[in-house]
């Protein structure tokens, strides 16, 4: 029997010590990644006097200002008051920006600042609306559908929401005078547990 001599036992060593490391960092070793901010896109509607009307996308809530420079601004210079442009619009959100009919100051004069329906945007001549895109668009987007606010029709549009038990919500929302939360909805006749799992990622109550 040959024996290896010291020097080849210590090369021998250093190479099954390789392996084994190249094993382990191979197959068991899974460093720690430098943490990444997570951004959900922020989808806001515009629709109107804007140059470029449209659905955008955004990586945080924008403001009402940023929103409308990203839609190509006002077909007609306007000015919008430092509160309005501010103010911040979630996901869902629908803004439509219209003409007035009359140019309607911010408020009449010799009285106190009141509250709306005078005009929003400023002394302009235009109307700012905010409100919620359709529900099928939201859904596109899996942006939840209030549950107090929602018609069946649009109900019908979530998955293993029939037209039947679509209006069998509204029903029991009608009776009740509004949903207190979403897990409510188990209260329904028609809705079991595996149901209510299936669908209540696409409802919201909201304040």
């Amino acid at each position: 029997m040959r024996y290896l001599s010291l020097g080849q036992q210590k090369v021998l060593f250093v190479l099954s010590l390789s392996m084994l490391l190249l094993l382990y960092f191979r197959f068991f070793y899974h460093p720690a990644l430098p943490p990444e901010e997570i951004y959900q896109e922020i989808a806001v509607e515009v629709l109107g006097e804007v140059r470029k009307p449209g659905l955008y996308l955004f990586q945080k809530p924008p403001t009402l200002k940023e929103t409308i420079g990203k839609a190509g601004g006002l077909k007609e210079p306007a000015h919008l008051d430092t509160d309005s442009s501010a103010e911040i619009l979630e996901t869902g959100t629908l803004v439509t920006i219209t003409k007035e009919s009359q140019k309607i100051p911010p408020y009449p004069p010799f009285v106190n600042p009141p509250s709306p329906p005078f005009n929003k945007g400023g002394d302009g001549g235009i109307k700012i609306k905010i409100g919620r895109m359709e529900a099928r668009k939201l859904l596109i987007f899996s942006i939840p559908l209030d549950l107090n606010r929602v018609s069946a029709e649009d109900l019908a549009l979530i998955p293993g929401i029939g037209e039947s038990l679509a209006r069998e919500i509204v029903a029991y929302r009608e009776s009740r005078k509004g949903f207190r939360s979403v897990e409510e909805l188990k209260n329904v006749k028609g809705i079991g547990e595996k149901k209510f799992q299936s669908f209540k990622a696409y409802l919201t109550v909201r304040p």
